[in-house]
């Protein structure tokens, strides 16, 4: 067997996955993701192609799936969010995506946290200040008795929703799938709708799907909505936001500011529209990578390639045909 490794996190951080990929006897080969579809071509057609995939956030359209066949058997995504992928073309053509679900909910809810104090005691400025030799201070602001929507409340909405109450902070929020039970247990308020949430936070924090009807969701009219001076918090996904619309929001002060760990493109081009804005602080995708959490991450992707290329049945799959 052969596969292509394009996940740099789970190649960068020491641990038990890599003893999965040894043990196994396939041939690994290596590439520097997230990587654009030509590249992605160029890779699945060389060397005579692979029969799986263990991906990150590179793009498999569906031109690169008809390139990797015949022989390609599998794509193993490393993480849960699939809006790289073709996934509706790999299920025509048969192919199962495969994905980590419950590994890396502790750690993002962490980072989502991390970013929102960040902007709260506006930390970047402060840092540039102090690091410059200078000694500028900002007033900064508390979190506690400020109400926190978290649109999206699946495990990672709902790790952020036991953090934001032991901050001392109302929590209130939309997901299609409700959770009764946890809303409950933690007094999660359960809005009408994601603009319902938007209209009543102080800090909004994302963990929706990107999809057609998402992409693009926090835009100029809907930030009109926000509460002056509100808070945006993503670790989801950057398409999720009108980047241009986020960027004037904080210059304008509609938004205090915008912490996120995704962006549409990835990395940056120069003169990005976040670049210059102190009330912006942006992190490299980092938000799931932790030693903990690339462990379990890297464990269970490659345990769901290695046994789907041996015929175990102890893997997870997204798509279903």
């Amino acid at each position: 067997m052969r596969i292509l490794l394009t996940t740099t996190s789970f190649q960068d951080t020491p641990g038990a996955h890599h003893d999965v990929l040894k043990k196994s006897g396939f041939e690994v080969v290596t590439a520097r993701g997230p990587l654009p579809e030509n590249q992605m071509l160029d890779l699945v057609k060389s060397g005579g192609g692979f029969d799986g995939l263990l991906n990150g956030d590179d793009q498999i359209t569906a031109k690169v799936i008809d390139a990797a066949l015949p022989r390609l058997k599998v794509i193993a995504k490393y993480g849960i969010g699939l809006d790289s992928i073709d996934v509706n073309y790999a299920t025509q053509k048969k192919i199962p995506v495969l994905y980590t679900p419950g590994v890396n909910h502790t750690t993002v809810a962490e980072h989502a946290f991390g970013l929102m104090i960040c902007i709260a005691k506006s930390f970047w400025p402060h840092l540039k200040s102090t690091k410059s030799g200078a000694w500028k201070r900002q007033t900064g602001t508390e979190l506690m008795g400020k109400t926190i929507g978290i649109l999206g409340l699946g495990r990672i909405g709902k790790e952020v929703a036991t953090r934001a109450i032991a901050f001392g902070m109302p929590v209130i929020g939309y997901d299609v799938y409700w959770d009764d039970a946890f809303a409950r247990e933690h007094n999660v308020k359960k809005m009408a709708g994601n603009d319902e949430v938007l209209k009543a936070a102080d800090i909004v924090t994302l963990h929706m799907n990107l999809s057609p009807e998402t992409r693009g969701y926090i835009n100029k009219a809907r930030l009109a909505t926000m509460k002056k001076g509100a808070m945006l918090i993503n670790t989801a996904r950057g398409g999720l936001v009108v980047e241009q619309d986020v960027a004037d929001a904080c210059r304008s002060g509609q938004l205090c500011g915008y912490g996120a760990d995704v962006l549409e493109v990835e990395p940056p081009k120069p003169g990005h529209v976040f670049q210059d804005l102190d009330n912006v602080i942006i992190t490299p995708h980092v938000g799931s990578r932790t030693f903990e959490s690339v462990q379990r991450q890297g464990l269970r992707a490659a345990n769901n390639l290695v046994n789907f290329l041996n015929g175990d049945k102890d893997y997870i799959q997204a798509n279903k045909f």
